[in-house]
């Protein structure tokens, strides 16, 4: 997860890459966390259907086309304002993958759990040194 601003602030224990992302936050209960602290969250597609509250969702996701049924304007449009929202989430995902270490990763998920949080720190403190 990452802040507005792009800034990495959470990283779930590492799974398997065939875990789907949705499967992965209803094991890390995203829901129930960002609720608790009063939060919301922007999610791509691989997200919907994560939060079924239609009346005070948490997780906002866009619309998505089928073969049988188009998105309506108004619905593209939805989806071109999220995704101006989610460029500054984009862009802290990539600087994550920019360390060279995750390309070649082959290791216990407990260990690259652990790797994947000493990079949080680092990275934050790599901001906090820049600006």
């Amino acid at each position: 997860m990452t802040d507005e601003r792009g800034r990495l602030v959470w990283i779930s224990a590492a799974r398997p890459g065939r875990t789907h992302d949705i499967t992965a936050a209803r094991r890390d209960h995203i829901l129930a966390h960002l609720r608790a602290a009063g939060l919301g969250a922007l999610a791509d597609l691989g997200f919907l259907g994560l939060d079924d509250d239609g009346d005070d969702p948490v997780v906002v996701t866009g619309f998505k086309a089928t073969r049988a049924r188009r998105l309506a304007p108004a619905e593209k449009e939805a989806n071109r304002v999220l995704a101006a929202g989610r460029v500054p989430v984009e862009r802290g995902f990539a600087h994550l993958k920019s360390w060279r270490i995750l390309t070649k990763l082959r290791t216990d998920p407990a260990r690259a759990t652990h790797l994947f949080r000493a990079l949080l720190v680092l990275t934050n403190i790599k901001a906090t040194t820049d600006n």
